[in-house]
């Protein structure tokens, strides 16, 4: 039997942001839709899927009206920092406001509309591999009152996705189930649309319309996927071991160039990558989380993916 992964912010390009393409105006004004009535700039669709919207990382989902939380002071926290200005900040705000949107335009719940993915919306029958928790449940201590949601096998492991929060998470998938979801995917000409550079980041990263550009240089996924024919087609890597393979390659400051590859990454491991040139498609199926039950840090997860990255790639001879 596939195992099942716990798909985390792999939600956003697979299934939110194909459902806000197909439903949503990309460039009204929302800004007294979503009650940021005192919000100078428009507040569009299109800032949302590219997180440039200027919106926080993070705040915990308890009910309560993203502007009105936004309206309250936070304590330091890298989750809870303010939007670098003028920068596009990853945030899962944007996702949230989106499937909020989508479920207003539709009069469609967002988990029924997810359905479409062919991806499977928690509460699951299936438990993923247990990952601990992360930073966000220290995050949501210090943003709320509110108790951190309880864990259950059968519940995402993000705090927010575990509580409800639609949109950014929530979805998961064994393999088989990812390779046919990502062949419909492809074929609808979703991750085309995504792939389209919009918006400069934080840190030199570049995004589009729920996709982020895939930069080569020494130590980056991209220096390995570059390798690659045209013509391979989608391929779902699935990697269920706990063991540790060895450190990645170094990852130098400076970038290279864009490899023609776009990406997203998963909180709990998995990687997503397109090239639009000719439609190829990778994604891993990763769990982070060490033999002994504690959480990867970022470098080990990092390495994970290499692994698993080089060795497709070195059977393509690249």
């Amino acid at each position: 039997m596939s195992a099942f992964y716990d798909l985390a912010s792999l939600t956003k390009p697979l299934v939110t942001a194909p459902l806000a393409l197909a439903f949503l105006d990309l460039e009204a004004d929302r800004r007294w839709a979503l009650g940021f009535h005192d919000r100078l700039l428009p507040l569009t669709v299109r800032q949302l899927l590219s997180h440039s919207a200027g919106l926080p990382p993070w705040r915990p989902y308890t009910g309560e009206a993203v502007a009105a939380q936004l309206r309250r002071a936070v304590p330091d926290h890298p989750l809870l920092r303010p939007a670098t200005p003028g920068l596009a900040t990853y945030s899962d705000l944007n996702y949230r406001l989106l499937a909020e949107l989508l479920e207003a335009e539709t009069r469609v719940p967002f988990r029924k509309l997810g359905l479409a993915s062919g991806l499977s919306p928690a509460p699951w029958v299936e438990a993923p591999q247990y990952v601990p928790d992360g930073p966000d449940a220290a995050a949501w201590t210090l943003a709320t009152d509110a108790p951190l949601p309880p864990r259950a096998a059968h519940l995402p492991h993000d705090a927010n996705a575990r509580a409800g929060m639609p949109g950014h998470a929530g979805f998961g998938t064994t393999a088989p189930q990812l390779e046919a979801a990502l062949t419909r995917w492809v074929a609808a000409g979703w991750p085309h649309r995504m792939a389209l550079d919009v918006a400069e980041g934080e840190q030199g990263s570049r995004w589009g319309l729920g996709l982020q550009v895939l930069f080569s240089g020494t130590g980056r996924f991209g220096q390995l996927l570059s390798r690659l024919p045209q013509g391979i087609g989608i391929h779902v890597l699935d990697e269920p071991t706990h063991a540790l393979p060895a450190a990645a390659p170094a990852l130098r400051s400076e970038t290279g160039g864009p490899s023609g590859w776009w990406f997203h990454l998963g909180y709990t491991g998995p990687a997503l990558f397109y090239r639009p040139a000719d439609q190829s498609c990778i994604a891993l199926l990763l769990h982070r989380s060490r033999p002994d039950g504690l959480m990867l840090d970022v470098e080990a997860l990092r390495a994970r993916r290499w692994e698993t990255l080089a060795r497709f790639v070195g059977q393509w001879k690249g």
